[in-house]
């Protein structure tokens, strides 16, 4: 009898072993697949605040609308790659008005990674695996350098992943399990207030769901002169906030 119980006490501590060792191990992570999903036929509702510098920069303007943004296709990329083509349509907030196609994009999901071309520039959205800390540059197929980039700010972004599975609150409601993905996050200037620039990048998934958020910025200010008494700033921003999925 002694020596049953004694089997059992071993069988007992093993499994216990086994399962501590489970629960820490760190190579048991999502995929970009669980964050960002593509079903031909998905939709995902925004709220889309769009900023922009109006009176030659002197002011800014937000125009809101709603952005309805389908899984309208299956395809292939110009490599050959299974992709999706996603359609964003526009509305008005109340939604009452009709959806108005605005622009495609192409979603290209592969093994280690999910890439999105738009507006001819491809970025790496997501990288395998999905865990806190871990970076990538995100715009290393953008041409940033060149004389002809009309997109040098976005040189050298280095997205990382944060909070991990946590919650995170959208008008929809709160998300339970989410993945921020840092991308920009600067602000340079001259150091005597006459000149500054400011980035910030931030995109939000949610766990089979896709981007449930999303707030860029790009500014540049120029302190009042001859030309601008005013001063000036040129740039644009967006917000996309999920109001509803199906």
């Amino acid at each position: 009898m002694r020596s049953r119980i004694c089997c059992l006490c071993t069988i007992l501590f093993l499994i216990l072993i086994i399962g501590g060792c489970n629960k820490s191990n760190p190579l048991v992570t999502d995929t970009p697949a669980d964050y960002y999903p593509m079903h031909v036929g998905n939709y995902i509702i925004y709220r889309m605040d769009s900023l922009k510098f109006v009176n030659v920069g002197s002011q800014d303007s937000v125009v809101s609308y709603l952005a309805k943004e389908v899984v309208e296709d299956s395809i292939s990329d110009n490599l050959g790659r299974h992709s999706y083509r996603v359609t964003r349509y526009l509305s008005d907030t109340t939604g009452t008005a009709p959806w108005v196609p605005s622009i495609a994009y192409m979603v290209t999901p592969l093994k280690t990674s999910v890439e999105v071309v738009e507006n001819n520039l491809r970025y790496i959205k997501m990288v395998t695996p999905v865990q806190d800390n871990i970076s990538w540059l995100g715009n290393s197929y953008i041409d940033t350098k060149s004389d002809d980039s009309q997109v040098p700010y976005m040189d050298g972004w280095n997205y990382t992943y944060a909070n991990t599975g946590l919650p995170f609150d959208v008008l929809a409601g709160t998300i339970p399990q989410a993945v921020i993905v840092n991308e920009a996050n600067s602000i340079t200037g001259l150091g005597d207030g006459s000149y500054t620039q400011t980035i910030f990048s931030e995109e939000v998934y949610g766990k089979n769901i896709g981007l449930i958020y999303k707030r860029f910025l790009y500014s540049v200010y120029q302190s009042p002169n001859v030309e601008f008494p005013s001063g000036a700033t040129i740039g644009y921003g967006l917000t996309f906030n999920m109001v509803s999925h199906n």
